[in-house]
């Protein structure tokens, strides 16, 4: 679904992305800051953040927020503590976007690596499921709030483990989610496959294919947008 290219179009909003220091998240992030929305850009690579900040407000003149955090190590106080920084700083939010995401271990299961199992089902599953619900309450003050989560079609295919799981437990809880926010209205909640795009992560996945003719991170990223508009 194309988005408008009027700009704009989110002005005012206060969006959280996560997995934003790089890839679709970081693209995702410039999107939304293109049109007119005010970012908070949450990962546990600062550095990346850092770039993606400066990037963000040389080109959109709007200054984001960064959050630094390791979503495989936080803590349940980590998350709340979040949601009350968003409180007092900006009052709203408007939106949440999980883009952040672990591969883990692609192997047969026999093989897995238990600790990487656990690893990658917390970052890609249990960590959505914290971060939403500690922002819920802030995301429910606001009409036309929007909650994304990032799927995968390769959730029921051989040798994706925990991270194919993860992403059938995300589709999942993101329905799950729908079916409860329906009658109040005004929080909806997506899921957006992005496909096979040219990013590191792919490169994991598929280090013997060649990504060339694949589409970039922000060919990608108005799918994300078109969830708002």
């Amino acid at each position: 679904m194309p988005v408008n290219a009027e700009a704009d179009q989110l002005n005012d909003r206060i969006i959280l992305i996560t997995g934003a220091a790089r890839g679709i998240g970081a693209s995702v992030a410039h999107a939304c800051a293109a049109q007119g929305a005010t970012v908070i850009l949450l990962d546990k690579n600062l550095k990346g953040l850092e770039t993606v900040y400066d990037e963000i407000e040389q080109s959109s003149g709007i200054a984001p927020a960064i959050y630094p955090l390791d979503l495989k190590g936080a803590s349940l106080p980590d998350y709340q503590q979040l949601a009350d920084t968003i409180r007092e700083q900006f009052c709203r939010l408007d939106g949440l976007i999980h883009c952040a995401a672990s591969l883990g271990q692609l192997a047969p299961v026999e093989h897995q690596d238990n600790k990487t199992w656990l690893e990658t089902l917390h970052i890609n599953l249990t960590a959505a499921y914290l971060l939403t619900q500690v922002c819920l309450p802030l995301l429910k003050q606001q009409a036309g709030s929007h909650i994304i989560f990032s799927s995968d079609d390769h959730s029921h295919k051989a040798y994706w483990g925990a991270y194919g799981i993860s992403k059938a437990g995300i589709e999942a809880f993101a329905a799950q989610l729908a079916d409860e926010l329906e009658a109040q209205g005004n929080v909806h909640v997506h899921c957006v496959d992005p496909g096979a795009v040219q990013t590191e992560f792919y490169a994991r996945a598929f280090p013997a294919a060649d990504p060339s003719h694949l589409p970039e991170p922000q060919v990608v990223a108005p799918q994300y947008i078109a969830c708002f508009l």
